[in-house]
């Protein structure tokens, strides 16, 4: 049972900072943030070796702190000493590490979080629940319970003090314990980290808890609604599952191939809200409808740079701010943030839609432009492109990944295969002959490249489709050690090895 209501603390916050918002100067709030984030960090190791104590600006911040990845602040500033980290790019001890072994086949990550990130966090979601109540000034939705479906919240001591593990338990350990009452699952529940286990034991209790929000990475709620399904015996919809629910929030992914299925589900009992988390901080979330972007969090620990994506391996790209920022570029997103990372590329690409406010939309990964023949096709691309040959035959979609099959006899075309799991299997030829058509339409509308060497040189074929029973992406991804609330199917695999591993377990349930 919730001890008492806490909506009317957070209904006064929400007009104070709504305020705040509609007066707030873009330009002035990024300055202002990165001066203060300058000055707490200006005795560090990194602070020295930058001449922080002498930068009055961006421009000196931009002459001074190059670009930088993960693997350039792991070798300069972070092997050596880990797991104790002292002064080294952010004051003091970092107390956590956010460990993340990226979507695909990429090395372990140990991205440092502190406790000045930890609670931008909480600001950045009290923003999210902020724009609920603009838009339904009635919601209690912060009187029931809270649930993230996310990873194990088991944290693993590294050093004294110093814990790694997933978001979702560095975040539970922070969380302050007259709040504690308010989440879900349990706390035995949480810390399981057996994934089937949890999500087992997730589905039989949750219809007993009174969950008023729902969050996490869409393919993996579609799991646990699944399961849900399973064990009613017949298709459910939230009104039997969470009567209550009034906030959906999804992130993680593009959610445009599962909005369908989502909308299904929900029946129109709760509003759904996009955030953009990142293991580097709390990015942006949706304030309006789902058309208009994401609104960057401008005052809440980061500062914000956008490379032109085909500027980045330039020896000096060009770095944008939300001052000079223009609509309609494919940027890469650049983080200086509260938890010491500086002008560290976090291997996202976005887009602004809106200048003032900045909002953006998630165009897709650095590593996820697929053009193995001159096409340079990007995720977004990828993305309408398979949720256009979706809708085309009315079926919504689990999960799908792409990668190239190149040429193996001279006179053949090299072909782009997707691999398709939907909420209906099999698929007949007729619909997969519209859903191909579909795509390989929506695909030359959107991206000249792509028309020009799929028609006009006839370089590559037709899309080769594949489509899968359900559950064959979740069966891989635990063949692969993957499995879970934290981890995420790769759409664009590029890795040659990695995508002929995907296609030959698909092939082999197909025939089952």
């Amino acid at each position: 049972m919730i001890p008492f209501s806490v909506t009317p603390v957070l209904r006064a916050y929400a007009q104070r900072r709504r305020t705040a918002l509609a007066r707030q100067d873009p330009v002035a709030a990024q300055e202002q943030e990165l001066r203060k984030l300058v000055m707490r960090a200006s005795n560090t190791r990194f602070g020295r070796d930058h001449g922080f104590a002498t930068l009055r600006n961006v421009a000196d911040y931009q002459r001074a702190v190059p670009l930088r990845r993960y693997e350039d602040f792991w070798r300069d500033y972070w092997q050596a000493v880990f797991p104790v980290l002292v002064d080294v790019t952010w004051p003091g001890k970092i107390p956590f590490f956010a460990a993340t072994s990226g979507t695909t086949a990429g090395t372990s990550k140990n991205i440092p979080v502190t406790h000045a990130m930890n609670q931008a966090n909480i600001r950045g979601a009290l923003d999210l629940l902020l724009h609920h109540l603009v838009h339904r000034p009635q919601s209690r939705a912060i009187d029931g319970k809270n649930f993230f479906l996310g990873g194990s919240v088991a944290l693993k001591e590294r050093a004294p003090g110093v814990f790694s593990g997933d978001l979702s338990g560095i975040a539970l350990h922070e969380t302050p314990f007259w709040y504690r009452g308010f989440t879900f699952p349990p706390a035995p529940i949480a810390r399981e980290a057996d994934w089937e286990k949890k999500i087992e034991d997730i589905a039989h209790l949750a219809p007993e808890a009174d969950i008023r929000i729902l969050g996490g990475t869409p393919p993996w709620l579609l799991h646990l609604i699944g399961k849900q399904q399973a064990l009613a015996g017949e298709p459910v919809i939230a009104d039997t599952l969470y009567p209550n629910l009034e906030l959906l929030v999804h992130g993680g992914v593009g959610f445009a191939p599962y909005r369908a299925r989502f909308e299904r589900f929900l029946n129109g009992r709760a509003e759904m809200r996009e955030i953009y988390p990142a293991s580097e901080g709390l990015i942006a979330s949706q304030d309006e409808g789902p058309e208009d972007g994401l609104r960057l969090m401008l005052d809440n620990g980061l500062f914000f740079e956008f490379i032109p994506v085909d500027e980045l391996d330039n020896p000096s790209p060009t770095r944008h701010t939300v001052a000079d920022a223009e609509l309609g570029v494919n940027y890469a997103l650049a983080l200086s943030t509260c938890a010491g990372c500086w002008s560290y590329i976090i291997g996202d690409t976005v887009r602004f839609v809106s200048l003032r406010p900045p909002r953006i939309r998630i165009t897709g990964r650095i590593s996820y432009f697929l053009s193995a023949f001159g096409e340079h096709l990007t995720g977004e691309e990828i993305e309408a492109a398979v949720t256009a040959g979706a809708a085309s035959i009315d079926v919504s979609l689990s999960d799908f990944a792409v990668g190239a099959k190149f040429p193996s006899a001279p006179g053949e075309l090299g072909k782009h295969i997707y691999i398709v799991e939907c909420d209906r299997y099999p698929l007949g030829d007729t619909d997969a002959d519209a859903f191909r058509a579909a795509l390989d339409r929506a695909l030359c509308c959107s991206n000249d490249d792509y028309r020009t060497e799929r028609k006009d040189y006839a370089v590559i074929g037709a899309p080769q489709l594949l489509f899968v029973p359900p559950g064959t992406f979740a069966e891989w991804m635990k063949l692969r050690g993957r499995f879970g609330g934290q981890n995420k199917v790769p759409r664009v695999v590029n890795d040659t090895g990695l995508f002929s591993h995907l296609e030959e377990f698909a092939r082999a349930r197909t025939s089952l």
